[in-house]
């Protein structure tokens, strides 16, 4: 007699099956290959890193100031000269434009990496442009440097100001390239500062960023130097996967985050400024636009000149380097008929011809 079937019971779910083995959760294939992705991309991020410090060492000598290991260049002889980078650039920018061997023929020219780009380190901290200030106001002390001409290319010509606000006594004069003075709404901010948000951002740098910036890296490069052709010089020489590092895509993305509140800082000081100033750009740069800031910086900048470049965009000593030299020079000439401001606690000295 067959025994008659029990109710009350309940059946085992079915679990569904493909191929002869249980299907797990829908996320976790997705998952898996999302992770292993990233994992090459690290991998690749750290190959990337090791191959372009092999292939371009440091060019320049190091030293220690308030905890930042900083790299720069030192050539010629003469009253001191400081050029300061832009954002995403590195000392080699100077070097390969050609004006450091030809002001270095006058002048005492010192080129320094900033924090995070090229060889100098970048603790965690704010860099505004008052920071960098007076860690360069530090570092030209250990090496003697008791005044200085001071020039700045884009990023780098907030840095100068702030330098000349917060250090009247060492800054004899200005040279102002391609500078970024008056806060505006920049689509390039919102696009190239995530990678500075902690933790989120570190990830990103050290993953798919790199590979993001090389592909965009190329198209970068024509825009700066528009309409201008990029020179060949600086197809060859510029180390372009020193930029891709994640080191320096960190310090890229906090400088373009802290820009525009950059510019909001200081542009109400600017009218402060005593020491002389040339201020220079290409009337046809297409990164910032020269009217609403070179421009206008020359009607609240006190015992300014302005240069506008006719054609040229924003690499401008590159592009015509002969005239930063002159500008320079020019700086230098109205420097020595200036009274030399006094370090506090001192009487001001005439200057030296």
């Amino acid at each position: 007699m067959r025994d008659r079937p029990q109710t009350g019971y309940s059946r085992a779910p079915s679990v569904p099956v493909r191929n002869g083995a249980a299907a797990g959760p829908a996320w976790l294939v997705p998952a898996v290959l999302g992770g292993a992705a990233l994992g090459a991309a690290a991998l690749y991020a750290l190959k990337q890193t090791a191959d372009a410090e092999r292939e371009h060492p440091p060019v320049g000598r190091f030293m220690n100031v308030d905890g930042v290991r900083l790299h720069y260049v030192e050539r010629g002889r003469g009253q001191p000269l400081v050029l300061l980078h832009g954002n995403g650039s590195l000392l080699q920018d100077f070097l390969i434009s050609g004006i450091v061997d030809r002001l270095a023929k006058n002048y005492r020219v010192i080129v320094f990496d900033r924090p995070g780009f090229g060889y100098s380190s970048r603790p965690r901290r704010l860099w505004t442009p008052r920071a960098y200030a007076r860690l360069f106001a530090q570092a030209l002390d250990l090496l003697n440097v008791e005044s200085a001409l001071v020039l700045g290319h884009s990023w780098g010509t907030l840095i100068a100001l702030s330098l000349a606000l917060e250090e009247p006594a060492l800054v004899r004069g200005l040279v102002l390239l391609s500078g970024y003075y008056y806060p505006t709404a920049r689509a390039d901010v919102v696009l190239f500062s995530p990678p500075a948000i902690p933790v989120f951002g570190d990830l990103l740098r050290h993953t798919v960023e790199p590979l993001l910036a090389k592909a965009i890296l190329p198209k970068l490069i024509r825009k700066i130097f528009a309409p201008a052709p990029v020179p060949r010089r600086f197809e060859e020489r510029f180390p372009r996967s020193l930029v891709l590092r994640p080191s320096q895509l960190r310090a890229i993305a906090e400088d373009t985050a802290l820009m525009i509140p950059a510019a909001m800082d200081l542009q109400s000081r600017y009218g402060e400024i005593a020491v002389p100033a040339v201020i220079m750009a290409g009337d046809a740069d297409e990164i910032v636009d020269p009217g609403r800031q070179s421009e206008r910086l020359q009607r609240d900048l006190p015992n300014s000149v302005y240069m506008a470049l006719p054609g040229l965009g924003h690499m401008i000593q590159h592009l015509d380097p002969e005239a930063v030299v002159q500008a320079v020079d020019g700086a230098a000439q109205r420097a020595r008929v200036r009274p030399r401001v006094a370090a506090p606690g001192r009487a001001a000295q005439p200057s030296a011809a």
